[in-house]
């Protein structure tokens, strides 16, 4: 009875429901395409959701916008111009490389080659400092320092 139970609570916990575009395209490659441009861009109310994958009602408004735009025959670039205009390079994915951007492309790549400069210096002050091996003196202050260590215990 308690295996019966267990399944029930994990198969209703482990449901997820999804909403479904039940929009018609004129073929396949439209409908491919507009799925596609859909995923390329970012739901505006969503922390890092897609238009797809977004269940927002701001979200299901654009899918359909974009859908409407594919049907129409718009291009991809229209259409990506027309949510760059009303939104700004925040509905992008992956935005332009432009001065506005810059920061955002350029800023991994600095910051990258910092870690490998920091790393390589490291790496060449640590050689420096190798262990020389003792001069035969050296050898004898160490060896009598531990023969009066031994003869204390």
């Amino acid at each position: 009875m308690k295996k019966i139970i267990f399944s029930l609570i994990f198969f209703a916990l482990s449901a997820q429901a999804e909403m479904v575009d039940t929009f018609s395209f004129h073929n396949d490659a439209d409908r491919l395409r507009a799925v596609e441009l859909a995923k390329s861009l970012r739901c505006p109310q969503c922390q890092n959701q897609n238009l797809v994958e977004s269940n927002s009602p701001i979200a299901y408004d654009l899918r359909l916008e974009v859908y409407n735009m594919v049907n129409d025959g718009k291009s991809n670039d229209e259409i990506m111009h027309h949510m760059t205009d009303r939104f700004g390079n925040f509905v992008r994915y992956n935005p332009p490389f432009n001065w506005s951007t810059a920061a955002l492309w350029l800023l991994p790549i600095l910051l990258f080659g910092a870690a490998a400069i920091g790393i390589w210096q490291y790496s060449q002050g640590r050689s420096r400092h190798c262990v020389l091996p003792l001069s035969m003196q050296q050898q004898q202050q160490l060896a009598s320092l531990l023969a009066t260590k031994e003869e204390k215990k």
